[in-house]
């Protein structure tokens, strides 16, 4: 079984506190990486300069306060420190003899890294150097002992040069140890890290800024807070504190604004409270969230379906009957109080014919059909069809944050969510209030509609559980779908939604992945991959009547090559099945969302969970289809 990375690394530690010279390595950017006990005890180093990450400047000036470099004017500390720092980093060998301050003398000898940084071998020649002395002085009293300390020099230049051989093994297996763990590290989806009891970071694989967006990456030495951004250090700081403490703990939390979960585990790495410091790993969680959720959601449709399925058709025979009947009854002359009771009734059957457009919708797949949409000429339309259904004292406001831009959305399914917000927005308001929307790009990443009242806003069980089917604060007179539906239809599309309160009332807010049209309908460079060749051929014709240049290809991998060699191409048409194990989903799905154009094409029904998935990336194509469709489909008039 192969020793841990703690245990080679406490054995690499061991091994150097036997060596009788003082050592210490420091990588690239000067930071300490290791020192052995005699580089501490030969200079009183303190302990906070012997812990990896210490800066080498700091420990220069320490020496200068210490004597171990003479008396140096205070007004030229700084430019000795700069002075040791440029030498330093200029990363060549070196070696000198100096008298400390107490009197002894000591070699130093550098030597650079093949990584970067370079290890420095501190000996006490002390002896050796009053030898010398002795020798100079009494050379001819002296000559037996002048032999003797001859031969003992030379033993001990012997024993030394097995010594700096021995540290040169040690340096070389040290060396790669390191680069094969921060190879590892650096290859890990998560970010690994250490912190110092000051919360300062001593170790970093780099991957922080894949797993929160926008924080930097090389963040050994900053201070926890720094380094993640204040929203997300308040969100994991009692955990940290509790890991100081010697308790262990994993949890997660929502990173703000980039809306991503993330799983963070700290453990803490010593038994000594004194220099207690804690390992991080942290993960971004946020599609396997998802898939939890989502996968909760299937479960409570399922059993929806379950329910429903076999009583919906006889449902519908019934209200059909019930509508027929009582519409004759609303044509008769009826006495008293009967029209009335007729009206409530064709009322209430209008009703169960509306939840079962709803029971439908949420057992059943529904695909999503996206297209070019103009936000500014789609809410103006939404605002028409709103305001009728809103009380006189309810009133409604609009704002639009988005550009002229064309984005791909599926208007139809946009509009139902956003009509259901809207709706439940206005009964929150009990007839009077103020409905907010605000239409707005996020991070060039996300669309973004935030619906908000000033109505009582949700309660702790809505919150839970208002996206569950049935689930309704209104009694009687709500059926439980609205929020759910929505939920479905931006779930579908790969967006979230978030429920919330404000000062003033409830939020709703939606997220749908941001899609560009496309802007130039000039014909281009287009890349055709489809996998069957005599269809291929007749695709390709078609795209060349439209005055596109065409290049092929009959799988993913095929076309991910063309993508990275060739630059100019200006839209992909893809179909959804190709040879291969992967599909032209995975394709769209690998390109960035207003990189290039991306279309789909295919012969699987609609209801195909494959189909599903790729309308809800880009527009799909039934085939068998003309020229002349395929002309309307790539370039919508």
């Amino acid at each position: 079984m192969q020793p841990s990375a703690r245990k080679i690394q406490d054995m690499t530690a061991a091994g150097l506190n036997l060596i009788k010279q003082a050592l210490s390595i420091y990588d690239s950017d000067l930071k300490l990486v290791v020192a052995n006990a005699r580089f501490r005890e030969m200079f009183s180093i303190p302990r906070a300069l012997i812990q990896p990450g210490a800066a080498f400047s700091d420990t220069i000036r320490f020496l200068i306060e210490n004597g171990e470099y003479g008396q140096i004017p205070e007004g030229e500390v700084e430019d000795f420190i700069a002075e040791r720092v440029e030498r330093a980093l200029a990363f060549e060998p070196h070696y000198f003899e100096r008298q400390r301050a107490d009197g002894r003398w000591v070699s130093v000898e550098g030597s650079p890294l093949p990584q970067g940084g370079w290890v420095a071998v501190y000996t006490d020649i002390t002896s050796t150097k009053r030898q010398e002395a002795l020798l100079r002085s009494r050379s001819e009293e002296l000559s037996d002992q002048l032999l003797q300390h001859a031969e003992e020099l030379s033993a001990t230049n012997r024993e030394l040069e097995a010594t700096v051989q021995t540290l040169e093994e040690v340096k070389r297996q040290l060396t790669e140890s390191e680069a094969r763990m921060r190879l590892t590290a650096e290859m890990m989806p998560a970010h690994i890290a250490h912190l110092g009891p000051d919360r300062i970071y001593t170790y970093s694989n780099r991957r922080l800024s894949a797993v929160i967006p926008g924080r930097p990456s090389d963040i050994v030495g900053m201070h926890a807070r720094d380094a993640l951004g204040q929203s997300a250090f308040n969100a994991i700081e009692p955990h940290m504190d509790r890991a100081f403490n010697g308790k262990a703990s994993v949890f997660e939390f929502n990173e703000h604004p980039s809306t991503r979960r993330i799983r963070v585990a700290f453990t803490p790495d010593d038994n000594t409270r004194e220099s207690r410091g804690v390992y991080v790993l942290s993960m971004d969680v946020t599609e396997e969230t998802q898939a939890r959720v989502a996968l909760q959601q299937t479960r409570r449709r399922e059993i929806a379906a379950q329910m429903t399925s076999g009583l919906a058709h006889d449902f519908s025979n019934l209200l059909t009957i019930i509508l027929g009947t009582q519409g004759k009854l609303s044509k008769m002359q009826l006495p008293g109080e009967a029209p009335e009771l007729v009206e409530a009734t064709l009322g209430a059957a209008r009703r169960g014919g509306t939840l079962l457009d709803q029971l439908a919708n949420i057992t059943g797949p529904r695909v999503p059909r996206l297209e070019p949409t103009n936000m500014r000429k789609f809410l103006a339309d939404l605002e028409t069809l709103a305001r009728p259904t809103l009380a006189g004292s309810v009133t409604l406001i609009i704002e639009n944050g988005i550009p002229d831009d064309t984005v791909m959305l599926d208007p139809a399914m946009l509009q139902d969510s956003l009509v259901n917000l809207l709706l439940n927005a206005r009964d929150a308001c009990g007839g009077e209030g103020t409905i907010l929307l605000i239409a707005e790009l996020v991070q060039d990443t996300w669309v973004q509609f935030t619906v908000r009242d000033t109505g009582t806003g949700f309660g702790e069980e809505a919150l839970m559980r208002a996206l569950d089917p049935f689930f309704t604060t209104k009694g009687a007179e709500g059926s439980g779908l609205g929020l759910a539906m929505v939920y479905d239809m931006t779930k579908l599309v790969g967006g979230h939604i978030k429920l919330g309160n404000t000062d003033t009332g409830g939020q709703v807010r939606l997220r749908l992945p941001l899609r560009r049209a496309m802007q130039n309908t000039t014909p281009g460079l287009a890349l055709l991959v489809e996998d069957n060749p005599d269809l291929r051929g007749l695709i390709r014709d078609m795209l060349t009547d439209m005055q596109h240049t065409v290049i092929e290809a009959a799988s993913v991998e095929e076309a991910r090559i063309l993508l990275e060699q060739v630059p100019d191409i200006t839209l992909v048409l893809s179909d959804i099945s190709l040879e291969g194990e992967a599909t032209g989903v995975d394709l769209v799905k690998s390109l960035r969302n207003d990189a290039i154009p991306a279309y789909l094409m295919t012969s699987l029904p609609v209801s195909d969970p494959l189909y599903i998935e790729g309308a809800s990336r880009a527009p799909v194509l039934s085939k068998p289809f003309t020229g002349d469709q395929l002309d309307q489909f790539l370039h919508p008039k």
